[in-house]
């Protein structure tokens, strides 16, 4: 008589739980989840999720689309950020932040994201969580993401005109040192390198979508000129913003970050 061994059987329950744990979601009220492939697509939803964007009872209604599809710009580039960096390995974890509804309002909200991968360690995509803030964590002046949120907001508003880390500090209500540990701790990267990431990121809808030219693009998005758009943007994706253009601009969908 053949025996299982505890321990895989334990693993066999857990992968077979994997459908049923997300039927559970659809019943824990106000908190959003979601399961994104790694362009940024949904491939899954549960039910609150689509109660907040007013979207049919069946994940039909979204799987299949992007940010891009369901929020205003400003937040689904924030979201396509966010989900390039999980992609990369890293976690975002209660992270305050703003999330679009279906009558155009942005409640903040708590939300964390991580990486989706295979036995292998092969990442394809990601899963996150959201849910409203209460009132406690909104007011709290120490919460640290209502500082880097505070930060991250005032970028995506005003990232074409200058921003100083001192200036950064200050909406945060905190020291330059201080913003430059939070920014490194939660983004791995300074002040600074998540401006030039928005700045460069933020050029990728209008490189696709509009009919400027890459010195008019270049200065919408706070570059000094040409040649300093075309340095920033090799340097975040690899390739020149002509090369980004061409390659791109013929897809109906927004290019993957």
């Amino acid at each position: 008589m053949s025996t299982v061994h505890p321990a895989a059987a334990s693993s066999d329950l857990v992968a077979e739980a994997g459908s049923t744990l997300l039927v559970l979601l659809n019943f824990v009220e106000g908190v959003q989840c979601w399961v994104k492939d790694r362009n940024g697509v949904y491939c899954w939803v549960n039910r609150a999720f689509l109660l907040n964007y007013s979207m049919d009872a069946s994940p039909d209604a979204v799987v299949g689309k992007t940010d891009y599809d369901l929020s205003p710009k400003h937040l689904a580039d924030q979201f396509r950020l966010d989900d390039s960096q999980v992609i990369e390995g890293e976690s975002i974890l209660n992270r305050l932040e703003l999330v679009g509804r279906f009558d155009h309002i942005s409640n903040w909200c708590l939300t964390t994201k991580i990486p989706v991968r295979l036995g292998d360690g092969t990442i394809t995509g990601t899963a996150g969580i959201t849910r409203a803030a209460n009132a406690q964590e909104l007011t709290a002046p120490s919460h640290p993401d209502l500082g880097l949120s505070r930060a991250l907001t005032f970028v995506r508003e005003h990232h074409s005109a200058p921003i100083s880390n001192h200036s950064l500090a200050e909406i945060c209500g905190r020291s330059v040192r201080a913003l430059e540990r939070l920014f490194v701790r939660e983004l791995r990267l300074t002040p600074q390198q998540y401006l030039r990431r928005i700045r460069v990121r933020l050029s990728c809808h209008d490189l696709i979508f509009s009919q400027w030219s890459l010195s008019e693009v270049a200065l919408r998005h706070g570059f000094c000129d040409q040649s300093h758009f075309t340095r920033e943007f090799r340097q975040e994706t690899q390739m020149p913003p002509r090369a980004y253009r061409l390659r791109y601009r013929c897809t109906a969908e927004p290019a993957p970050l």
